[in-house]
């Protein structure tokens, strides 16, 4: 079989995936409704092939080395643990590509299947996967980030262009460190909503509640980030220099217990930068938030 791998013919590419999870699904599904031949899905689990292939058309669950020698391009979403393992059981042709959709994993991982002539790379979407239909909807207008050399990169670049996402390009090496500045605003968001929806349990208000009002003021701050930037679109007390409510944040907070307080004094602490850089406040005002803020520092009222 002659390698499709050509970023010019992408509807040629024979495209296959391995492991058949949320990733693997909501990635397929959006890859053959923008018109590229998925034609093969292998999974450990029978029942999450079928699940992935029965909406394509044409799509065929097999053995992982039957999908390797169908295939041009294979995308290995298995769980992360899996990946290097998966590579190493079957046999490639030189020319073709495997792709892992991991974002804390490092390339490296497909070594077996580099060492046979495969190119290797990762393809990893910026985006939730909770719910694989939903993700096929919040797909394009995300962030892929691509580690991969040519001609895979182009291909990559295209398949990627094709699904209306934006291209982010990554060295060799950095992937945890990447992986870990995406936990900053996926899922260290939602312990900061816990964390406000435990204070509003305390006036007797549930977590649907407190989340009902919450998330339109998230939006907002979101909003106000992609305007005017991190600094600048940083809303709250320390940006306008009002070191009085935080003195009052503190002593609301007390009583919740030193978990909470710490918590609390260790994020509004890394704030003060921001409105530093911003303009907000001058140096005085940053020394006054600090030494309210530090640990061994000035504690609010009992």
């Amino acid at each position: 079989m002659t390698s499709g791998l050509d970023a010019a013919r992408l509807d040629g590419l024979r495209i296959g995936f391995v492991g058949a999870g949320r990733l693997g699904q909501a990635l397929a599904w959006s890859l053959a409704a923008a018109d590229l031949p998925v034609v093969a899905v292998s999974s450990a689990r029978v029942a999450s092939a079928m699940a992935l292939a029965t909406p394509i058309p044409g799509c065929r669950v097999m053995t992982p080395q039957l999908l390797v020698n169908a295939c041009d391009l294979v995308f290995v979403t298995t769980p992360d643990a899996a990946i290097a393992s998966t590579a190493a059981a079957c046999h490639w042709r030189a020319g073709m590509a495997v792709v892992h959709c991991s974002g804390v994993t490092e390339v490296a991982a497909l070594s077996a299947a580099a060492a046979q002539g495969a190119l290797t790379g990762g393809f990893h979407p910026m985006q939730t996967f909770g719910d694989p239909a939903v993700a096929v909807r919040s797909l394009p207008g995300c962030t892929v980030t691509i580690e991969a050399p040519e001609p895979l990169d182009a291909v990559l670049v295209a398949l990627a262009q094709r699904l209306q996402c934006r291209v982010n390009r990554l060295p060799p090496g950095m992937r945890a460190r990447y992986h870990a500045a995406a936990g900053y605003t996926s899922q260290f968001v939602n312990v900061l909503f816990a964390e406000a929806a435990r204070l509003w349990a305390t006036w007797g208000a549930s977590e649907a509640q407190a989340v009902e009002a919450l998330l339109p003021l998230a939006r907002g701050t979101l909003a106000a980030i992609g305007s005017a930037g991190i600094a600048r679109g940083m809303p709250g007390p320390v940006s306008r220099g009002d070191v009085a409510s935080i003195a009052k944040h503190l002593e609301a907070l007390a009583p919740m217990g030193e978990d909470m307080l710490d918590r609390y004094r260790t994020l509004c602490q890394a704030t003060v930068p921001l409105a530093v850089e911003r303009g907000a406040i001058d140096a005085g005002t940053a020394a006054r938030f600090d030494a309210l803020l530090a640990a061994g520092g000035p504690h609010p009222p009992a």
